[in-house]
């Protein structure tokens, strides 16, 4: 396996040599101009066309950029993970009026991201400790993050901090005019490091329960999900990875749809 090589390094749960980890842009970016950057991007505009064409280029670069397992690889443990990638998330390629592509990146980091055009992206490790219905769970809730809007808000977002992070001293025009090719990397790290609010988490994991249900899985599997990633962020010197810190309060969460269950449950009777 790969690892994916992210701005920020983090320890790996599996044997060194045996994956890689994420590879993204790379930015160093201090506090000041992020946050010079930030309002800066007020200044500019970008359309649904120009994000659509910079998240389908941020896609391609991240897969041109880092290990894609293939039903066809010569190696079969890569060609395991897309075999059952492919057995578990290809029933709902056009779920709920969406157009959903999907691969598996043969990674260290424990993470799975969605892009607003329907680009779904799961990383081996995290396959590694899911069960099929847990990762169907996860695999959910990313697209309930694109069905509601939230990775097409916060994706735009990202974009036009960048945007005006590589190009300070300008004002106005829209991003198409001051994007290029050779800063596309660091537009993918704003995929991959998207950040929602609570609201929107809830939202997506009620996009995910409904999910489940409706196609005859039982929820609890993102219950089990959830505390398998509260567990990875316990203890004081335990392995942080990035889907702990853009998916904060996993046991929160879990306890939430245990709730959601309860009162549903209690519908039916």
């Amino acid at each position: 396996m790969k690892k994916i090589i992210l701005t920020i390094s983090f320890a790996c749960l599996v044997a060194s040599g045996m994956t890689a980890q994420i590879k993204i842009g790379k930015t160093s970016i201090g506090k000041g101009k992020i946050e010079a950057a930030q309002k800066a991007a007020k200044a500019l505009t970008v359309s649904d066309a120009e994000m659509a064409e910079m998240a389908a280029k941020s896609i391609k670069w991240m897969d041109e950029n880092n290990p894609v397992c293939t039903t066809k690889d010569k190696d079969k443990k890569k060609k395991a993970y897309a075999e059952r990638l492919e057995k578990i998330f290809g029933p709902y390629k056009n779920y709920d009026g969406l157009n959903l592509n999907y691969k598996v990146y043969y990674v260290t980091d424990i993470n799975a991201f969605a892009s607003p055009d329907g680009s779904v992206r799961v990383f081996s490790s995290l396959m590694d400790i899911m069960t099929d219905d847990e990762l169907l769970g996860i695999i959910g809730h990313e697209i309930g993050h694109v069905k509601l809007g939230h990775s097409k808000k916060a994706y735009k977002q990202a974009l036009l901090t960048a945007a005006a992070t590589q190009y300070a001293g300008e004002t106005g025009g829209s991003v198409g005019s001051l994007v290029n090719s050779a800063n596309i990397g660091d537009f993918a790290q704003a995929l991959v490091e998207a950040q929602f609010s609570q609201t929107q988490e809830t939202a997506a994991d009620e996009y995910s329960y409904t999910f489940l249900v409706s196609n005859g899985k039982d929820p609890k599997a993102l219950i089990s999900a959830f505390k398998k990633l509260a567990d990875l962020g316990s203890g004081k010197d335990s392995f942080k990875d990035k889907i702990l810190s853009s998916h904060p309060g996993s046991e929160k969460r879990a306890q939430n749809i245990e709730k959601k269950i309860e009162k549903d449950s209690k519908k039916k009777k």
